[in-house]
């Protein structure tokens, strides 16, 4: 894809965003749909400004930066040990065909189960705290690093494993050496996808635990009918979302150079 069709890939993003924005403004100042329940661009980037801190108000605002602090060092930490945990399970599955045999009736079971229906259980165990919270979006976001990982080294082209065996490598250098590089863009692709799934869990955990966070600070402006702060706070997640993912994706473009030609 050369570079004039990027930009314009890029540019016909933003004149999406825009006529999605625009349709907001007009629907909103028009009376299409009640303020209570829509408000305008306008109240709710003024609601963001105030939240983070950065309206020059005084010191009534900046609510927003605590909590948004303490979702995306939830939903980090979470990711973080999903990608260990999912990693490390991931190869030791995915290296051994007899070891997939076995376990991938169970993955198969437990993966559908969605991470939200599983906090009951979590508060029952852990109680209504942030370890709670944590064990469940790690728990949720484990999967699809897991399952990646699994498929990226059962792809591995088999006679790497017979020049491993003829060079009598261990199972652990040839994890280290063959195995993961070749599993690299699949394990990415996974984490990519278990960042976002981390914050969603976090987001949800946050409402039904009663935890700190963005979550609650919904769940709060939703009962109270502040329109511009719910959407204040669907904004940020949103915004965390995107530069969540935009690095995320930097990082695998650095780290998968020598794919490219």
């Amino acid at each position: 894809m050369n570079d004039n069709r990027i930009g314009l890939y890029r540019f016909g993003s933003l004149g999406v965003l825009l006529a999605l924005v625009a349709l907001w403004w007009v629907a909103s100042n028009a009376g299409w749909v009640s303020r209570v329940f829509l408000p305008t661009p306008q109240a709710t980037f003024a609601s963001l400004l105030e939240g983070l801190n950065l309206s020059g108000s005084g010191d009534s605002g900046g609510e927003l930066l605590g909590f948004t602090h303490a979702t995306v060092g939830r939903m980090i930490e979470g990711w973080l040990l999903a990608s260990l945990f999912g990693v490390l399970l991931g190869a030791a599955i995915g290296v051994s065909p007899q070891v997939r045999a076995w376990v991938q009736p169970t993955l198969e079971f437990i993966r559908p189960l969605p991470a939200s229906a599983l906090l009951p259980l979590a508060i029952s165990i852990f109680g209504l705290n942030p370890g709670m919270v944590l064990f469940v979006v790690a728990f949720g976001a484990m999967w699809p690093v897991l399952l990646a990982t699994v498929h990226g080294f059962a792809a591995v082209e088999p006679r790497l494993a017979e020049v491993a065996r003829c060079l009598q490598m261990s199972r652990a250098a040839y994890i280290w050496k063959m195995g993961l590089p070749n599993a690299m863009p699949d394990i990415l692709a996974g984490m990519r996808l278990a960042l976002t799934i981390a914050l969603i869990v976090a987001v949800v955990g946050e409402m039904i635990a009663s935890q700190s966070g963005l979550g609650q600070a919904i769940l709060l402006a939703a009962r109270a009918f502040r329109a511009s702060d719910l959407f204040a706070g669907i904004v940020l997640l949103g915004l965390i979302g995107f530069v969540s993912n935009a690095l995320l994706a930097f990082a695998e473009q650095r780290l998968l150079r020598w794919q490219r030609p």
